[in-house]
Formats: C-alpha cells, structure tokens, sequence
C-alpha cells in the first residue's frame, strides 16, 4: 500500500507503517501541484496539513485513494463531499494539537495584555522606556470570551481560570444541558462580543463564520480589547482589524491564520504600524510535542484505514 506525504511531520513516525507500505515523504510536494498530482497517481492514501488541496482535481488524478490523512484538525482544505461520494476516509488528529493551542492563546493573552515584551531593539540602543512598558495590564480578574466552545477552547478556558480569569463562552451546537457548561457561563454572540477583554476564536471556516468579526462586530468589542485568531482565515475582517488598531480602539491582536496563506508581502502591508500586534505563520499548533502527537496519530490513523480496507478486500 501507497502513502504519499504533502507536507511537513515528525518522519520518526513515519517508520511505525511498517513492511507493509511504501511512504513517499516529500514535504515541497504542496508548493509544486504538477509533480503532486502525479505522486498521488498510484497513492492509497495521502497525508496533509492545511496548505494541500484535497480538491476534486487531486481525487480525480488519486484514483486509488482510500484514506486522507489530516495532520491537525481543520478540514475547510478538504472536499469532504466528494471523498464521502468516493468512501474516502478523512482522518483529523483529533485533540493532538490541543494543547500547544491553548498555550499559545494563554501566552498570546498575556503578550498582548501586559503589552513589555517589544522593548528589545530600543534597549539595546540605550533607550530605558520604562513608563511607556509599566503601563500593562494583569490577566486576572479579566474576562476572557470564547467563540466556539470545543476541545481546544475548553483547554484555553481551563487555563484562564488558573490564571484568574473569568470566562464566557459562545456555541450554538454545544447543547444547553451539555455538562461544559458547568464551568463557564454561556452567551449569545453580541453579549459575549461586547463583554470580552480578550476574545479568542474556536470555529471553523464555514459560509456562516466567514466575515464573522467585521467592522460592525469588532465595533461592538469593548476599548482596550484584544483579539486573537488561532481558528482559520477570512473569519476576521483584516482590514478592520487594521483600522481598530491603527485607531486605538482594541488594545492588540494576535493573529495565526490569515485570509491568504502564506502572507504574502503585498498581505501583509495592511499590518504595517500596528500597535501590538502579534502575528505567526499558522503555527499555533505545532509544537515539537504537538507535532509528535499529531504525526503519531495521523499515521496510526491512517494505517488502520487501509488495513481495514485491506481486509474487507479480501474478506
């Protein structure tokens, strides 16, 4: 059996397939669709992240594919109608990456509310800006709001609560008597919006999330808020995002995804002269332990797929 590789993972865990199958591991296979199209050829099954496309053209070009499997849990990059239309497998790795985004959010919240960490060029110039940097804030006694209220929002609420943080949360297909919300208080969106100190985004990319925080909704964010995204691109308006920061009105942001991935230089310019701004390359999840996890799971995932395909082939 056939596995082919897209992007990047832990390869020690590659070599848990075993005998039985072959790997291609060629992580620049996501920057050259052409010589892509052409691995998957002859793949049962394919292993990516959130830059390769599993579109209909690749389904088309992998006719024997059984079994995709996703290193993280985000699915927007795979055409799940058409792998169900085929009986393809789609296999996330489920609560792999949990924690390594919820310390993220934990560490982007405390960055941005204390709002000293960005001194380093100054002072070694001789510069001592010692009154601006005192003016931050503490975490405790905060209000931190999730939008979403799944695993990893659960994680990042456990650990605001640590910290003394008080947490709302909003998730219309988190049942009411669901017991997680025993341990934070439940919201609609426009009151969790307005009540946050820092507002933390859990939801996927769908046509009902896309724009969610636009300008009218970042409007209605408390002044000094902060904002951070670990969630998907296009959920923020980043153009109004821009013009509440350049403004003054949110205290920072902290964004992992954006609408185009990569950023491009062209992108990035509307982040020019942000005031305490955070931003990383979709890496909220992946930590040298999260990506461990994530690769070990992804690869056992992935082989019980196809052995079981296998036996009922041959059964």
């Amino acid at each position: 059996m056939r596995v082919v590789v897209t992007e990047f993972m832990d390869e020690a865990a590659l070599e848990t397939f075993g005998g039985d199958f072959a790997v291609t591991y060629d992580p620049s296979l996501v920057d050259d669709r052409g010589k892509m199209l052409a691995a998957v050829s002859q793949a049962d099954a394919v292993i990516v992240r959130n830059r390769t496309q599993v579109d209909q053209e690749m389904l088309n070009a992998a006719q024997r594919l059984q079994a995709v499997g996703r290193l993280g849990v985000g699915l927007d990059n795979i055409d799940l109608a058409a792998c169900k239309a085929r009986n393809i497998a789609v296999l996330p790795a489920t609560g792999a990456n949990t924690l390594s985004v919820a310390e993220y959010v934990i560490g982007a919240t405390m960055n941005l509310v204390r709002r000293s960490y960005s001194s380093n060029q100054e002072m070694i110039k001789g510069a001592w800006p010692r009154s601006e940097l005192g003016r931050g804030g503490e975490v405790a006694g905060r209000i931190m709001g999730l939008v979403g209220f799944g695993d990893i929002a659960r994680a990042v609420a456990t650990r605001a609560q640590a910290l003394g943080m008080q947490v709302i949360a909003h998730d219309p297909f988190l049942p009411a008597d669901h017991p997680a919300w025993n341990e934070v208080r439940r919201m609609e969106i426009d009151d969790l919006i307005r009540q946050s100190d820092v507002l933390s985004l859990h939801v996927p990319l769908t046509d009902t999330t896309r724009g969610m925080l636009d300008t009218v909704a970042i409007s209605k964010m408390k002044h000094g808020a902060v904002l951070i995204n670990t969630a998907r691109g296009g959920i923020v308006d980043e153009a109004a995002l821009a013009a509440a920061l350049k403004a003054g009105n949110l205290g920072g942001a902290a964004l992992d995804v954006f609408e185009t991935e990569p950023l491009t230089a062209e992108a990035g310019l509307l982040f020019d002269q942000c005031p305490n701004l955070v931003l990383t390359p979709h890496i909220a999840g992946v930590t040298d332990e999260g990506n461990t996890r994530v690769s070990f799971l992804t690869v056992e995932n992935v082989r019980r797929a196809l052995k079981d395909y296998q036996n009922v082939q041959t059964a």
